[in-house]
């Protein structure tokens, strides 16, 4: 995978008129600047800073810097009054999501010792360095009317760590926004027949993520199985033993397998600089194939541990969905009902194949299996349950006529029985129960696959989806 190059631009907005007009008040303004700036380095150190601009000069100069410097998302800081003709031309330029920052430099004017000043030029400086909020409805009405897409944060400079976390947010999800269009999504095999709901367009995906999606060929997979050594075996039979619990009954030969094809797994990702994956096939009529696919589990659960993630089943909407979980920090685990619990009103949820062992509730069991339920062979597979606590679920949702969409919905796994089947599974708590949360998640279409990340994330989500100009729909 591309790494990320996500890159800021900051600018300032004033009205060059002033400066001759208020001492002080340029340097004042520079100086609140230079305090977004450092703010933001902290959330993100890539920033170009094209400082205050308050000419149309200097707004086409700004806008050249931003596009020459290929920056991906601008903040706007709003710092005094400003004409809407010294923003347009940096926005348009660049062709970015903007973010308006109207950012207050205290929380309240100190309306005595303001009233209390005997100079009127002075008492109209002063308020000038406060007066942030008054052109944004001035810049919102010409972004709007010349097609820019724009949100606000609004808040103060200072002390309102509601106002920052919401700011760092905005560069989290454009971090991952970035992420996604670098990033370069591997298939492998085909879809599983008859399973219509998860079949979807590649072009579509290009046009709502970016990115890059490769092709690939089983064989390539069992052509790598060959060049595997003996000590790569063994080193990652080694490593199995001190990432999972590996269970009773998992045969040593089992354990080779899956070594072996772990091991060539990696080669490829590296072959072709894989970020995700969506696999699946058959594997009958060639033994090599179905040899490396029986034994892939281990292998795609390391990947997927480490920050490439993968979907069983050929789901390529569900493998994006992984991937955005994981470049929030969040994980990212395949995953899809299993039953309902209305005893203690919680749904049973997990998936067969691969699993997020990062996000996993203690230590991952290895059980073998004499039969993959629906597929093709035998071996060892990987049983967990998602940590205990706050976790989203995230779906990416190929709605009528082609366009996607992402549903999201917050809850809690919690403790409990689980199935010991050798498969991911976990228990889910909805705010709004288990009937209404079945109900109302699948009103919306979304295929029976979604995926599974640490903590609430749904704010973060719904901010990258305006970044990516697609719909996103909370269910709880």
């Amino acid at each position: 995978m591309i790494a990320s190059t996500l890159k800021i631009g900051l600018f300032g907005i004033g009205l060059d008129a002033y400066w001759p007009q208020f001492a002080g008040l340029k340097e004042r303004l520079e100086g609140y600047m230079q305090v977004v700036e450092q703010k933001l380095s902290t959330i993100h150190p890539q920033i170009i800073n094209a400082g205050l601009v308050d000419t149309t000069d200097k707004a086409f100069a700004a806008g050249r810097q931003f596009r020459q410097e290929d920056v991906d998302i601008i903040f706007l800081y709003v710092t005094t009054y400003a004409l809407s003709s010294t923003v347009l031309p940096v926005v348009q330029r660049a062709k970015v999501p903007v973010i308006i920052l109207n950012l207050s430099p205290e929380a309240a004017i100190d309306y005595e010792a303001f009233n209390s000043m005997t100079d009127r030029s002075k008492m109209t400086g002063e308020w000038l360095a406060f007066c942030s909020a008054c052109p944004v409805p001035e810049i919102a009405n010409v972004f709007n009317r010349t097609g820019i897409r724009f949100h606000q944060v609004t808040g103060m400079l200072h002390n309102d760590p509601e106002c920052w976390n919401e700011i760092g947010e905005w560069v989290e999800a454009a971090k991952v926004a970035n992420g996604m269009f670098y990033n370069r999504l591997g298939c492998m095999g085909h879809y599983y027949s008859g399973m219509l709901d998860i079949y979807t367009d590649l072009t579509t995906q290009y046009a709502h993520f970016g990115g890059h999606i490769e092709l690939l060929e089983v064989e390539e997979l069992a052509s790598l199985c060959k060049t595997v050594t003996d000590k790569e075996r063994s080193d990652r039979v080694a490593d199995f033993y001190e990432v999972f619990d590996i269970q009773p009954g998992c045969l040593p030969e089992d354990l080779d397998r899956s070594s072996t094809t772990s091991v060539a797994l990696d080669k490829l990702v590296e072959q072709y600089g894989l970020g995700s994956m969506a696999y699946y096939y058959k594997g009958t009529g060639n033994a090599d194939n179905e040899e490396a696919i029986s034994s892939i589990i281990l292998g795609n659960s390391l990947l997927t541990a480490r920050g490439v993630p993968v979907a069983g089943e050929y789901e390529i909407k569900n493998a994006q969905a992984m991937k955005i979980m994981d470049l929030f920090g969040a994980g990212g685990s395949f995953t899809e009902y299993y039953a309902m619990d209305f005893k203690d009103d919680v749904v049973l949820m997990g998936h067969d194949g691969p699993g997020h062992i990062a996000i996993a509730e203690g230590k991952t069991k290895v059980r073998p299996l004499g039969v993959y339920h629906g597929k093709v062979g035998r071996g060892l597979s990987v049983e967990m349950s998602v940590k205990h606590g706050p976790v989203t679920l995230l779906s990416v949702v190929e709605q009528p006529g082609g366009k996607l969409m992402l549903q999201i919905a917050e809850a809690t796994t919690v403790a409990g029985p689980i199935l010991q089947i050798g498969n991911t599974n976990s228990r889910y708590r909805f705010s709004i129960g288990a009937r209404a949360f079945v109900n109302k998640w699948n009103s919306y279409g979304p295929a029976h696959h979604c995926a599974v990340g640490i903590g609430h994330l749904s704010s973060k989500i719904k901010k990258l989806g305006q970044l990516l100009q697609m719909e996103v729909v909370q269910v709880c």
